[in-house]
């Protein structure tokens, strides 16, 4: 697919805030590609540089081949359904569709037939003479996207148009949203804050932080291998573990003596505070001595009373349960090892009467493979806090939990090991 839109350069500043830093990324034709963050982040901000409705400080916006960064909104081929979805309340649902073809002067029976279009696409032919405030708020989505189609524009700017609705409204509507899309083929831009949205709908996701991209790829790439901290956590849930690389696993010579000899040098030996030594496939090639921050989904570890199976690769501890919340498809687990409290989640995927759910304060193993860690490479003790964790002690806030961690090996090995701060 060749690229319908590129943000080149592009920063906007108010006063001392930057909403936007020095942004650049391309969005190919047809593609339905989301800007996703927290609240502040710079993602409206970026989307309505695009509309037109603010001007960038710097940089530079290409909208099918033209430079469009200093026309007005009106001459730039996009249209923007916002979170109220902007109907006009005096007029049908017929007419508000029709809005802008009648702006643009358009023959009365192409208006017409473009409406019908419309209408027959978001099912409410048998609605149309209704006012809004006659309709749901599915509904109204429905209009604000028709209204926004029938001007065919390159781009279709959508700024959390789902905030507004229930939760099972927005499940129907993510589902009508798809289809919309896959229906009518233009390029979708989507402004969300909401993680879930974001995965099911998109077929790129730029992650955003402080008025830049954090990560951008297809939603398996953003959650599978988070490149960092905030990326990890902000993306579903995960564990957090810090320490050193120990080299490459090692075993001794078959030959009899005792010379240390490589087993596979893709996976490396972690030490990790006063866990067991761990292994993780090493895709960045992080050498021997060096810090490093590991990222492990909950719903990748394993949890049982009894010791697994020992496998390769396999890391297994075990520890204390902390924390039970039964959750009907799932069981999230809060275990305590050592200093670290590690979140599990075990999937219920059949219903066994005779199987005894592991209950508070019983000792467990945890196990998850080495491919399922992932190396780190940027990481801020700041993005724990998007981790939800309950509080050990009734009061407890995430400040109040402290984050050990290590700066060398020796002081992983010594008798009293050293704790010393993130920086």
């Amino acid at each position: 697919m060749s690229e319908i839109l590129e943000f080149v350069d592009v920063s906007k500043h108010y006063g001392a805030i930057k909403a936007v830093d020095h942004v650049s990324l391309s969005v190919k034709q047809g593609e339905f590609f989301s800007l996703l963050g927290p609240s502040g982040c710079g993602k409206t901000t970026l989307l309505r540089i695009l509309a037109g409705f603010e001007q960038p400080d710097t940089g530079r916006v290409i909208l099918g081949g033209q430079d469009v960064t200093d026309l007005p909104p009106y001459e730039r081929k996009v249209n923007t359904i916002f979170q109220s979805y902007a109907l006009f309340p005096h007029l049908s649902l017929w007419e508000n569709i029709a809005f802008g073809l009648k702006v643009a002067k358009r023959p009365k029976k192409e208006i017409k037939e473009e409406v019908d279009k419309m209408l027959a696409l978001i099912q409410m032919e048998d609605q149309a003479w209704k006012k809004p405030d006659q309709i749901s708020g599915g509904q109204k989505q429905r209009v604000a996207i028709a209204r926004a189609l029938i001007n065919k524009p390159r781009v279709l700017l959508l700024d959390e148009p789902l905030a507004a609705l229930d939760l099972k409204l927005r499940q129907r509507m993510l589902i009508e949203l798809d289809l919309f899309h896959d229906e009518v083929g233009i390029t979708f831009l989507y402004v969300t804050h909401d993680q879930g949205e974001a995965m099911s709908l998109s077929d790129r996701i730029a992650v955003m932080s402080h008025g830049s991209i954090e990560q951008l790829g297809t939603p398996a790439e953003i959650y599978e291998a988070p490149r960092t901290s905030f990326v990890a956590a902000f993306i579903g849930d995960t564990n957090f573990f810090d320490g050193i690389v120990a080299g490459p696993l090692q075993k001794h010579s078959p030959f009899g003596g005792t010379r240390p000899v490589p087993v596979d040098k893709e996976y490396s030996r972690l030490i990790i505070g006063d866990l067991p030594d761990l292994e993780c496939y090493n895709d960045k090639q992080i050498k021997e001595g060096e810090r490093i921050f590991l990222s492990v989904r909950p719903e990748k570890l394993r949890i049982s009373r009894e010791p697994p199976k020992t496998a390769p690769h396999l890391n297994v501890i075990e520890g204390t349960v902390e924390d039970v919340i039964y959750l009907g498809a799932q069981t999230k687990y809060w275990v305590k090892v050592g200093a670290y409290r590690i979140s599990v989640i075990q999937q219920h995927s059949r219903f066994l009467l005779d199987e005894i759910p592991i209950k508070w304060q019983e000792h467990v193993w945890l196990s998850w493979h080495a491919d399922d860690g992932f190396m780190l490479e940027k990481y801020d003790e700041q993005d724990e806090n998007l981790i939800l964790t309950p509080p050990e002690e009734v009061g407890e806030t995430m400040e109040d939990v402290p984050i050990a961690v290590a700066a060398s090996e020796e002081e992983y090995r010594g008798d009293s090991a050293a704790e010393v701060p993130v920086s």
